[in-house]
């Protein structure tokens, strides 16, 4: 029988779970943009509402490891993934500023590629809330990060079809800056996701 020294904090995995559902409910306003006759500034501003949640989810990690003698695993890889998860949130929350703040919304229709960049993100998002409970007893993690991993894969290929798209001359240059950069938001939301499943891969294989 393993015996572990570290105590099983219930806090650390609570803020953990509490950031990653911050994720979905970031995730599913993006895809609110989708929708038609959609209030752009409504999903704007409760994205930042959102985003603001995180950060103060942050500062009480961040809190709690510096009032905490012993964690439960190393101090480094909790205040990584902390800030990690909230990396995730501030691509999220960028990606539909810049949507409202540069009026994209106003065009016929986004790209379908952008769309699937943000389906992917949704899908990482869901797959993130799910496994950060299950960090308590470090099982049934590896289904996890092989499939953020794969997602964000995906993600790297719609990315590329966007910017095909984005330079096809469909759209006239000063909009293609501006989407191109709502692109690489949404592309870095999906590396910050794959970061996130990486960290959470080394924590599991340290603590096994």
């Amino acid at each position: 029988m393993k015996f572990s020294f570290r105590p099983t904090e219930g806090a650390f995995y609570e803020l953990f779970t509490r950031a990653a559902q911050n994720l979905v409910k970031g995730t599913e306003l993006l895809n609110e943009l989708g929708l038609p006759d959609v209030e752009v500034q409504s999903v704007s501003e409760r994205l930042t509402e959102v985003e603001h949640d995180s950060d103060q989810i942050t500062h009480e990690l961040y809190k709690k490891i510096n009032s905490t003698f012993i964690t439960p695993f190393d101090r480094e890889d909790i205040y990584r993934l902390g800030s990690l998860l909230d990396d995730v949130m501030d691509h999220l929350e960028a990606v539909g500023n810049l949507l409202y703040l540069y009026g994209l919304t106003k065009l016929p229709s986004l790209p379908r590629e952008m769309h699937e960049l943000v389906n992917v993100l949704d899908q990482q998002a869901k797959l993130t809330a799910e496994a950060m409970p299950r960090l308590k007893s470090m099982k049934d993690l590896e289904d996890y990060w092989i499939e953020c991993n794969r997602l964000e894969n995906d993600g790297d290929q719609a990315y590329r079809m966007l910017l095909v798209r984005l330079f096809s001359g469909e759209y006239d240059a000063l909009t293609v800056l501006k989407m191109k950069e709502v692109a690489d938001e949404l592309e870095a939301a999906c590396d910050a996701f794959e970061h996130v499943a990486n960290t959470v891969e080394t924590i599991a294989v340290k603590e096994s």
